[in-house]
């Protein structure tokens, strides 16, 4: 018959042994919108609503940012999940850039 291991404790961990915390390890990256003459304030929402999965007052609010401010920074993500945000939006027409967030 097999033997039950005896179970294995713990090492206490001191306050110099934990690692950083993972945004301090990895930047992050913005998703920006820009504003253009091209794309309808509806058609923006609509977008937004689409690729990010958002309601439409939150995306009714970014797109209103885009218009009035000429840019909305949409999301906060990885690097490949930017840039997958990123190539949907261009994909549908809107104008949006990879910025890094250094903060």
């Amino acid at each position: 018959m097999a033997e039950i291991a005896a179970p294995v404790e713990r090492p206490e961990v001191e306050s110099g042994d934990q690692t950083a915390p993972l945004r301090g390890r990895e930047p992050g990256y913005l998703v920006v919108c820009w504003n253009d003459p091209v794309n309808l304030m509806v058609y923006v929402t609509h977008v937004f609503m689409v690729v990010f999965g958002w309601p439409k007052p939150k995306a009714e609010q970014h797109m209103l940012e885009v218009h009035t401010k000429g840019r909305s920074v949409l999301e906060r993500a990885s690097l490949e999940r930017a840039e997958f945000y990123v190539h949907k939006l261009q994909a549908y027409g809107l104008q949006a850039t990879l910025e890094r967030d250094d903060t």
